[in-house]
């Protein structure tokens, strides 16, 4: 799909009319790129058939800049709900698709986004099948922000809650950390330096059901690390169980040179987003064959036993470091990246 199709090059107002602006690019872009029999009725929702229990989960994702190493705001919005989905032991099958886009976005950087939406859909096994689009005025927007809302059926022998966490179960780590936080960053207005760190965005929900399937209910829980990254996760669940967590510095997957520029902004890297791993809780006695599994898998080679859960300091998460000492690793007041996704 080109930009000339439609005679524009940049999207205006029109195109959030109602009118035949509106009916033309939603015909030559949306319906052409996202053509399904659900989508095709042109109805404003859809109607799906569903057997058993049904996860859902809805996301606004409002990254700056919209096209960053490794990726771009329409992949990461279709990979950060299919995710969120999973976490909740689904598979996720349906996304609803809602764009916001300012007056002046060119037509070009539009398309590209529509197409690696359906690039990244397809990859993830999932139909776009209903949607909206609104146009705003230039200056009161930034770009384009995009609502995705994720279905899918519960995977038979999920029991997913953080009530089954107990003392002695394992965490596992996917893969490294903050590398989805540290590319934007890296080219955020302001902070842009030399890197060739990548995001991290992926869809993990064929790597969960994986798990499921081996497993089932001896996983107890399933997190993905997006904003606050995976301090704030593993505080968030400690503060709602009566345990302690206690992790190891050294275990941590960490890249070299992501490091190397949490250091020189002056960020914990363990407080950056990420958008491609997840946190799994297992009991101990499946955690060697979660990792082996794990390790095995195209989106999971580095993953780590990184810690446990335990009857000492209740409600808190204690890191032991590289040096030898402990820490306590305490959630954040605010947001220490905003626009991260």
């Amino acid at each position: 799909m080109s930009n000339k199709d439609l005679g524009y090059n940049t999207i205006n107002l029109g195109h959030g009319s109602g009118g035949l602006m509106t009916r033309d690019l939603l015909d030559h872009i949306i319906f052409e790129t996202f053509s399904n029999p659900y989508l095709n009725q042109k109805h404003d929702g859809s109607i799906i058939k569903v057997d058993g229990e049904l996860a859902i989960s809805t996301d606004s994702f409002v990254v700056s800049p919209i096209f960053f190493k490794g990726g771009n705001i329409g992949e990461l919005a279709v990979n950060g709900t299919v995710n969120d989905v999973a976490m909740c032991g689904a598979d996720p099958k349906f996304l609803s698709l809602a764009f916001v886009v300012e007056e002046g976005l060119p037509m070009e950087d539009f398309v590209k986004i529509v197409e690696s939406i359906k690039k990244t859909a397809d990859q993830s096994g999932v139909q776009i099948i209903t949607g909206d689009t609104k146009v705003v005025e230039r200056g009161k927007g930034d770009k384009i922000f995009i609502n995705t809302t994720g279905f899918g059926k519960v995977h038979p022998k999920a029991h997913i809650s953080v009530d089954k966490i107990k003392a002695g179960d394992k965490i596992i780590i996917s893969g490294p950390v903050a590398q989805h936080g540290m590319a934007i960053m890296s080219q955020r207005d302001g902070l842009e330096f030399e890197s060739t760190i990548e995001s991290d965005t992926t869809n993990l929900n064929f790597l969960v059901n994986d798990l499921l399937d081996s497993f089932g209910n001896k996983i107890h829980l399933f997190r993905d690390p997006t904003r606050g990254g995976l301090a704030s996760v593993l505080s968030e669940i400690a503060s709602d169980t009566a345990l302690g967590v206690s992790i190891k510095e050294t275990e941590i997957p960490l890249d070299e040179q992501v490091a190397s520029a949490c250091e020189i902004l002056g960020l914990d890297p363990l407080f950056v987003a990420n958008e491609g791993i997840f946190v799994t809780i297992v009991d101990a006695s499946i955690a060697d064959g979660v990792l082996e599994l794990m390790k095995k898998h195209e989106k999971s080679p580095r993953a780590a036993c990184i810690g446990e859960f335990t009857t000492e300091h209740p409600k808190k998460v204690v890191m032991h470091s590289v040096i030898g000492g402990k820490r306590m690793v305490t959630p954040m007041i605010g947001e220490q990246l905003p626009r991260i996704c």
